[in-house]
């Protein structure tokens, strides 16, 4: 009795090994040849938003990449450059009531990134990343906009990083 539970036991964690080994996750990897990275300032080409926005998102970017990868900020040959500029920042009205008032608004946050690898050019890009955020329309854009521009920044920013490291 002892023996058929044995080989049950076996049995089942033998079919459980060969399952896993026939699915496996990617990942966010970046070139283990990749050593440094340069983010340039980000530019303001639009009208709206807060005056820092430019420096916040620039100072989230860096801190991003220092905390989740092995890069090195330099400004000195790297071999990823990160360049961005800020295009869109729109409030718009969402979910119309009866009586021809919004429900919602919604801020949109819109940024172009180009990414230059200088260690395998196929990996460049330029492209626009966006998210939003709705909020109720008895708010004021002001009174919103400390919570919710650093949630569309980190959404923003994981997009990117997935868009660079990723192998989706």
């Amino acid at each position: 009795m002892i023996w058929k539970n044995w080989i049950n036991l076996c049995l089942s964690l033998g079919i459980l090994f060969l399952l896993s080994s026939c699915y496996s996750f990617k990942g966010a990897s970046l070139d283990p040849n990749l050593k440094t990275i340069e983010i340039s300032n980000i530019r303001m080409e639009t009208a709206g938003g807060p005056a820092n926005l430019s420096l916040e998102i620039n100072e989230k970017l860096k801190e991003y990449f220092q905390r989740n990868t092995s890069l090195k900020i330099t400004n000195k040959n790297p071999d990823l450059q990160i360049e961005g500029s800020i295009i869109g920042y729109e409030l718009t009205p969402q979910a119309p009531t009866g009586d021809d008032k919004a429900g919602l608004n919604r801020l949109t946050l819109t940024i172009q990134f180009r990414l230059i690898n200088r260690l395998d050019e196929d990996k460049n890009f330029e492209q626009e990343f966006s998210f939003y955020q709705d909020f109720p329309q008895n708010q004021t854009l002001p009174q919103v906009e400390k919570e919710i521009i650093p949630k569309l920044v980190d959404q923003i920013i994981l997009d990117l990083f997935n868009k660079i490291a990723g192998d989706w």
